[in-house]
């Protein structure tokens, strides 16, 4: 299930209006305070993040800034945008990483949107949880720069890794508490317990 249609006053988009193109989709959001997500014409407004689901994507950010210093590739928290050329999905990773160079979406005239994550994560949370886990997650697996796709769970420690194999199936990887998830793509290692680290618990 998708989140549900903004409800939002004072934004630019009125409810009795059904579609709308990629280029006022961007300027919607340029104007706006609260992010959407874009498909099929419509906008939706994403849910706003509890402390803890900030908090994991801070530590999953920390974690893979700190391994991949030395190479060419960047950790972008969900400020960066990211369509899905294949679908045209428009949406905001809570993390998102990009080797090698950006590619900027064509429709975007600004320059704010990419289309070529390897690795995009994203963290559960109760409202969102079934759209993530199911539509969403297909949307991302249309991208073909995507190597690997991390679910966080939001009521218990454990990261779910969705990988593309040579074949160009998927297989999927649970890793719980006290185990370290590992991302081929990357190079680069989650260790459970450090991506749920609050020091103030």
């Amino acid at each position: 299930m998708r989140p549900s249609r903004m409800r939002y006053p004072g934004l630019v988009i009125q409810p009795a209006r059904q579609r709308f193109t990629f280029d006022e989709y961007l300027l919607v959001e340029e104007r706006s305070e609260i992010r959407h997500e874009f498909l099929d014409g419509q906008v939706w407004a994403m849910a706003g993040g509890s402390p803890d689901h900030a908090a994991i994507a801070g530590n999953v950010t920390t974690l893979l800034n700190m391994q991949l210093r030395e190479r060419r590739c960047r950790v972008f928290s969900s400020d960066l945008r990211v369509r899905v050329l294949a679908t045209g999905l428009g949406t905001y990773p809570d993390v998102t990483v990009v080797c090698g160079g950006l590619e900027h979406d064509p429709d975007d005239r600004a320059g704010h949107t990419i289309v070529n994550p390897r690795v995009v994560i994203e963290v559960l949370s109760p409202s969102t949880e079934d759209y993530d886990r199911n539509e969403k997650l297909s949307h991302y697996q249309r991208i073909p720069s995507v190597d690997e796709i991390v679910l966080v769970a939001h009521d218990r420690r454990e990261l779910e890794i969705v990988r593309r194999l040579p074949d160009g199936g998927w297989a999927r990887e649970l890793v719980s508490d006290g185990a370290i998830a590992r991302l081929t793509s990357l190079d680069c290692e989650l260790p459970v317990a450090e991506v749920y680290r609050d020091p103030l618990a």
